[in-house]
């Protein structure tokens, strides 16, 4: 049996080198020529699954070790009857814990005052309810709008109203161009004029979500606080957005060892329902020990103390302008970034009870 996997997904090795030869690709560059002779295939977002990569191919299985599902065309896998697999929720607290530091970055006082802001989260599914109850337990109001989720645990609004009472929004919806709340572009020109000027805006969710023209705009009448994660013609990135934004990372929000190592996971349990092999392995026993932070004291003091070690998001912003090349991210440098990311430690292994 051959595997063509992408070569940035986390212990590949540990998961599926004694059930098959593997090919490690750069996803971003995949061809049809590289999958000649496999039969499954293990990728990230940067790669587009569909006819065009798969047609004359014999792939019986494909992997995606995240969140989303628009890079891969599902429909023409299942009538390809390609059996597909994501890894729906691997990263969720990575990127809530992401969106705490970031906050915490740009308005320290929020661990000494939390009733002083208002977080609104746009989406609510992983992702959204996990920071939902990070937010919460750090003392901060949070409200919600999806209009598919009813979570009782979190005071759900309109998309107006969250739009005008939030101080800080955090984006955490799919990409959708169809359907009755489509989420292209839903943050645009008319979006941006309902939000108070110093709303704080982070998108870790995915690029297009938010009018990369729009947001420009905004920023220059408004000077608002923004963090983005991904960007609308991601790896195109402009200075011009850079300059305007207060961090910018590339694309890393979800990329802690523990996240990395569950999405693995995932499509390796996938990989062995389909394939009828026994389901053996699991990624804790591939994670190094390291320091306890959190333990012998609450949240708020260990965050005060230890956030910079936790999780440098600083360092993350400067890297990516570091890859500015004649006006835009250099894409190779982008996504070298991404391949040599040293992988941060969630909360949890830093010692916090997070139940």
């Amino acid at each position: 049996m051959k595997i063509v996997a992408d070569e940035n997904l986390a212990f590949t090795d540990y998961f599926f080198a004694d059930i098959a030869k593997i090919d490690h690709v750069a996803g971003r560059t995949l061809t049809p020529l590289q999958l000649q002779g496999a039969d499954a295939l293990l990728v990230r977002s940067v790669t587009q699954v569909n006819a065009a990569l798969l047609d004359q191919q014999a792939i019986g299985f494909v992997g995606s070790a995240t969140i989303g599902t628009d890079h891969l065309d599902t429909q023409y896998l299942n009538e390809q009857h390609i059996t597909w697999a994501n890894a729906a929720g691997c990263n969720a607290q990575a990127v809530a814990e992401y969106v705490i530091t970031a906050l915490l970055y740009l308005r320290p006082h929020l661990l000494s005052n939390p009733s002083s802001l208002t977080l609104g989260i746009v989406g609510l599914g992983n992702v959204g309810q996990r920071l939902a109850h990070l937010a919460q337990h750090l003392g901060l109001r949070v409200i919600g709008y999806d209009p598919f989720v009813d979570d009782q645990h979190i005071e759900q609004v309109s998309f107006d109203q969250l739009l005008q009472e939030a101080n800080a929004i955090s984006i955490h919806v799919p990409l959708t161009q169809h359907g009755l709340y489509p989420t292209f572009h839903l943050f645009n020109a008319t979006t941006f004029a309902q939000l108070k000027q110093d709303t704080i805006l982070i998108n870790s969710a995915r690029g297009p979500v938010v009018a990369e023209q729009d947001l420009i705009a905004d920023l220059k009448q408004t000077q608002r606080d923004v963090v983005l994660d991904v960007f609308e013609h991601e790896p195109k990135i402009s200075k011009q957005l850079l300059d305007l934004v207060r961090i910018a990372t590339p694309h890393i929000a979800g990329y802690s060892l523990e996240g990395k190592a569950k999405g693995t996971q995932m499509i390796y349990e996938a990989f062995c329902q389909h394939y009828h092999f026994a389901i053996e392995k699991q990624y804790q026993t591939q994670l190094p020990p390291c320091d306890r932070f959190f333990e012998g004291q609450d949240w708020h003091n260990s965050l005060m103390q230890h956030i910079n070690a936790i999780y440098d998001i600083q360092a993350d912003d400067s890297n990516l302008r570091a890859c500015i090349h004649d006006g835009v991210v250099n894409q190779a440098a982008f996504d070298q970034l991404r391949k040599t990311y040293p992988l941060r430690r969630e909360w949890a292994s830093h010692g916090a009870d997070l139940l």
